[in-house]
């Protein structure tokens, strides 16, 4: 019997699948001494990071994911995830460790293993949260002892992801809020942070050149189109360019050194060039069935922290693609934020995978509870009659 869990797995390996097919494809290089053949995309990086991925999303397939939320003392993995967390943001700081990339110090690097420790956090978080608001389910309510707790946490994560990456730590706070609102938080209670959110936005914004160049952009692109505009100007040239149909697979102009981080934030302007308004409403469309899939799983769930995290998860991806569409498409301004599943990563994939295996770990338990109410409750076979059950 196919389950929403099944489809999740169909639309993963899909989405992987057509990452590989785009980023070899944006990846083309106008260096006549450069070819790519089709074993060079079989046999390539992100195919082997895609084949990581997909295994990483089976292994958490058959993670029961009430151990996350029952293990106690050291065996508990949330506060080993606070800790990992924070520490793996500061590392970036450390010199030899934390490298600076695009002008922004994001990545970390142990030896031939590089990474970017906002992913780790990111999702980390999400099991933290859930976590705390299914055991303090009866006072999520209260401000001291059900909001204040968690959202310690998620303003530490934010500060030292934001100081490099604003756009992902937009994407955490406004996750975490989804996660207590939905847990029982009251909205007057998150409207008090509020102003100091957006005071801190405003100062990490203020302060930095490439951040004002990037708003200065989003409303005017065409006022510096060589400069500050060019990366927006672009994206949108791609975009328009591909038509109903597209210009056709590997044939896109805008990826032949007119467009920046063609392979990784803007892959979506690449489908639009190459495949048109039908490869994008595919892509749209995937997505649209990923979260429907998930809701459906979540609506079955039976423990709190199962629901919590994989809303969590939904709304992770679905945030993190919406941006991403608004961004290339330039009805935002632009940010580091990565188009799940298809932009080239290692780190995004596999986690990414990870997480939406273990929703699919959670259909599995629900489908076998409720299976074994089933089993328990009498047939009209075996059911006591009238006549057995009256008294002699």
């Amino acid at each position: 019997m196919l389950r929403a869990g099944h489809g999740i797995i169909l639309i993963v390996i899909t989405l992987l699948t057509f990452g590989v097919l785009m980023v070899s494809s944006a990846g083309l290089s106008v260096d006549p001494s450069r070819t790519v053949s089709v074993a060079d995309v079989i046999w390539g990086r992100q195919a082997k990071l895609a084949i990581m991925a997909v295994i990483a999303m089976l292994v958490a397939m058959h993670i029961p994911t009430m151990w996350f939320y029952r293990a106690r003392g050291v065996n508990s993995p949330i506060p080993w995830l606070v800790v990992g967390s924070i520490g793996l943001l500061l590392l970036v700081h450390v010199p030899e460790i934390g490298r600076e990339i695009n002008g922004a110090r994001r990545w970390i690097f142990f030896g031939p293993i590089n990474f970017q420790p906002s992913e780790v956090a990111k999702w980390a978080l999400l099991f933290v949260l859930a976590w705390h608001a299914a055991r303090r389910a009866g006072v999520m309510g209260r401000f001291f002892t059900g909001f204040v707790p968690p959202m310690i946490i998620v303003c530490i994560i934010c500060a030292l992801i934001g100081t490099e990456d604003l756009g992902t730590a937009v994407l955490v706070g406004a996750v975490s809020v989804g996660v207590l609102i939905a847990a029982g938080t009251k909205i007057w209670q998150v409207a008090l942070l509020i102003p100091a959110g957006l005071a801190a936005a405003a100062m990490a914004i203020f302060t930095s050149t490439y951040r004002m160049n990037r708003v200065h952009a989003f409303f005017d692109p065409f006022q510096d189109p060589q400069g500050i505009g060019y990366h927006v100007l672009q994206s949108m040239a791609a975009v328009s360019g591909g038509g109903l149909a597209g210009r056709g697979l590997g044939n896109s102009v805008q990826k032949f050194g007119y467009l920046p981080e063609a392979t990784t934030d803007f892959i979506y302007a690449i489908i639009c060039e190459e495949l048109g308004v039908a490869g994008a409403a595919v892509v749209i469309c995937l997505y649209a069935l990923l979260l429907i899939c998930g809701l459906s799983i979540i609506a079955r769930a039976v423990h709190p922290f199962q629901r919590l995290l994989g809303l969590g998860i939904l709304l992770t991806i679905g945030m993190q693609a919406l941006i991403n569409l608004a961004v290339v498409t330039g009805t935002a301004p632009t940010k580091g934020i990565a188009l799940p599943l298809l932009s080239a990563g290692g780190t995004g994939w596999i986690l990414t995978a990870f997480c939406l295996g273990l929703l699919v770990s959670i259909d599995r338990e629900s489908t076998e509870l409720a299976e074994e109410r089933i089993a328990t409750i009498p047939s009209e076979d075996t059911a006591p009659t009238a006549a057995e059950t009256s008294p002699a």
